[in-house]
């Protein structure tokens, strides 16, 4: 079977799975991007994901204006259409938030985190078949959670037996992944991921180097100031870049 394919399967088990789980209030809506977006999933995963990766970048779960929209990690529109040249139909959640419509590859917003960390990746690599290459990214879980108010919701911010049962899902896909992908390095961008993927790599047969790197949110005051910057910098440190 390719590397690809066992992707593709491992993402379809994981959004089956995970949209069998029930999420108590303030928790109002939940949407599930590996449903209503998967066929730009789909591509990415078919284009980007045919070989061994030496490094795995790992994100905590979708962002409102990025993967929300797009269903790829990070999806910043520009990011996605314009330089990985994914650009196809996005289905409508249902229940869909009247205040967190997703309008796909028509929305006006930018992920910010996104646009900064494949910006990053375009800057230093160019094109983005040289990136995939020998690196990756997903997300830990493929769930946007939202309460009444519009208002996103972390999956830390969940309660304890809800969280647990989520994480025992998103644990085994990504040790899934990562004995698919066989990386040298794992990087959680941000603290949550790495914490995740130092969780998991004890229990794996083929155990990647953990790191960090900053996490690009705007509501870091710390990747404000940067970010780029900062991120090439620890990944230089690591060992993981030159």
């Amino acid at each position: 079977m390719s590397t690809a394919k066992e992707m593709k399967d491992a993402a379809k088990e994981l959004s089956s799975l995970v949209s069998g789980l029930e999420f108590s209030s303030p928790v109002s809506c939940v949407y599930n991007p590996l449903e209503y977006a998967w066929d730009p999933h789909e591509q990415y995963l078919e284009r980007f994901s045919r070989s061994k990766k030496k490094v795995l970048f790992l994100g905590m779960n979708p962002g409102p204006w990025g993967m929300a929209q797009t269903g790829i990690p990070f999806g910043e529109i520009s990011a996605v259409r314009d330089w990985m040249g994914i650009d196809c139909e996005v289905m409508r959640p249902n229940p869909e938030h009247t205040k967190r419509p997703v309008e796909g590859f028509n929305c006006s917003r930018s992920e910010v985190s996104g646009r900064r960390l494949w910006g990053l990746f375009a800057e230093r690599f160019g094109k983005p078949d040289i990136f995939f290459k020998n690196h990756f990214v997903l997300n830990y879980c493929p769930l946007v959670f939202m309460e009444e108010s519009g208002k996103n919701r972390t999956p830390d911010k969940l309660p304890v037996k809800e969280r647990e049962a989520l994480d025992q899902i998103c644990d085994i896909h990504l040790s899934k992944v990562i004995d698919i992908l066989q990386p040298e390095w794992a990087v959680g961008v941000g603290a949550f991921a790495e914490s995740k993927l130092n969780l998991i790599s004890g229990n794996l047969t083929n155990s990647p180097n953990v790191t960090r790197i900053l996490h690009p949110s705007p509501a870091s005051p710390a990747a404000n100031r940067d970010w780029s910057g900062t991120a090439q910098k620890q990944l230089k440190e690591s060992g993981i870049w030159s």
